[in-house]
């Protein structure tokens, strides 16, 4: 397989190539929005400069500079470059280009293998890599915009440093829009209004914004937001209801539930429905919100969010969505409390660890004339017919000591929980 660099592109130029190719930076120093990487003290830096290159994982999101990075390191790495995306190779290939740097090797050059999407490849194709990364014959650079901790090999993972690209910023996405304007003498036609929405839609990927700009030099008038609507297509969020994004997202909502925070919870939930979350989904965490974070603080939330998944299911969207944020600003501005959680959690654990104990006798049922001879029910009294409503008799296994599993807060209805347990205990010891 033949070289990257010892293939024909089309000039710098030339109109047949997309403008975000003809402005790939050239060195470390032409990479925006990955300091952290490139910079003076950044690891990619000190490991090209001193001659230290080892196998790398690059993760980011799209746009973000992976495969430009990747291009600047082989070349200023002096190692012979191949260059394969996982979505088209398989086993074959991959053995093909470790013979061919097995060769290389004996005759001590180093290949330097680029693997785009390297997510994409399974377990089997990934172990493939292991014998070749570890000896040395090759140095691996993959890219991915999957979390590697889940879409690569432990093994793999463990013969490689993971480095993490940032989306890049407004002031990135500026830089490069900038640079695209002195290579074609002339400014976007859009307003500042119009630029900032561009740089907007870009969503923190440089590749796009560039080809945004690329539609836009030709145009003659100069643009406002609602122009540049008409001439560009919008890009569609960055999300995927199975990676790593849904479970990012879904999680931003659940804590800004769980921090009393209404406007940030109604962002992540607005984030999701135009990234194309499933509302039904939504509804479920909803519910687990209601009974896990918020409980007996506010007994209205379970019932709430019951109502508004109900609510969703007759009407479907976008009206039910209405309800599914009517609920969620109610969970958001709800007492917290996991006082039944806990409780749950802890009581579990005493039924796991207590084995088989029988209940105290005088609450077991007695219908047959020899279990009231052995004494099942004797002694039961029946709470509503106290004077307070309530006789203080034992219910745990003879012998066991009393837990106290639920220890409700000091806020909303719990309150009043606690004034109720503290003034039957009160009865439970006078008794």
């Amino acid at each position: 397989m033949p070289s990257l660099f010892d293939s024909q592109p089309a000039p710098e130029d030339s109109p047949a190539r997309p403008l975000p190719d003809r402005m790939r930076p050239e060195t470390l120093d032409d990479v925006v929005g990955q300091d952290h990487l490139t910079g003076p003290d950044g690891p990619l830096r000190r490991m090209i400069e001193g001659a230290a290159l080892s196998s790398m994982i690059l993760w980011g999101p799209p746009g973000c500079g992976k495969t430009t990075l990747a291009r600047i390191v082989a070349r200023e790495s002096g190692l012979h470059f191949e260059q394969i995306s996982a979505i088209f190779s398989g086993v074959a290939d991959l053995k093909k280009i470790f013979d061919s740097a097995k060769m290389r090797r004996s005759n001590g050059r180093v290949t330097l293998l680029f693997v785009d999407e390297i997510h994409r490849f399974n377990k089997s194709q990934q172990d493939a890599f292991l014998p070749v990364v570890e000896d040395g014959t090759i140095r691996l650079i993959g890219a991915t915009t999957e979390n590697p901790s889940f879409e690569i090999n432990g093994a793999l993972l463990s013969r490689c440093q993971v480095f993490v690209l940032q989306r890049l910023d407004d002031r990135a996405i500026e830089t490069l829009l900038a640079r695209a304007e002195a290579r074609a003498g002339k400014s976007l036609p859009l307003t500042a209004e119009a630029r900032a929405a561009l740089k907007a839609m870009a969503d923190g990927d440089g590749r796009y914004a560039l080809s945004m700009a690329e539609q836009l030099f030709p145009q003659g008038d100069i643009l406002d937001p609602a122009g540049l609507m008409r001439h560009v297509q919008r890009r569609a969020p960055l999300y995927d209801k199975a990676d790593e994004g849904h479970y990012n997202l879904i999680s931003a909502l659940h804590k800004s539930v769980r921090g009393s925070d209404v406007d940030a919870a109604l962002y992540w939930f607005c984030r999701m429905l135009e990234g194309g979350e499933d509302p039904r989904y939504i509804a479920r965490r909803l519910t687990r919100m209601a009974v896990e974070d918020i409980g007996l603080a506010e007994p209205q939330a379970f019932l709430q969010t019951m109502a508004a998944w109900e609510a969703y299911e007759r009407m479907g969207s976008p009206e039910g969505e209405l309800a599914l944020a009517q609920a969620l600003v109610f969970l958001a501005t709800a007492p917290k409390s996991n006082a039944a959680y806990k409780a749950y959690g802890a009581a579990r654990k005493a039924a796991r660890e207590s084995g088989s104990l029988m209940p105290p006798a005088h609450i077991l049922n007695a219908p047959t004339k020899l279990m009231k001879d052995i004494g099942y029910g004797a002694g039961y009294v029946y709470d509503p017919d106290t004077a307070e409503g309530f006789s203080g008799q034992n219910y745990f296994p003879d012998g066991m000591t009393r837990p106290e599993f639920y220890r409700p807060v000091e806020r909303g209805f719990e309150r009043e929980i606690r004034k109720r347990l503290d003034y039957w205990e009160k009865l439970r010891r006078e008794k």
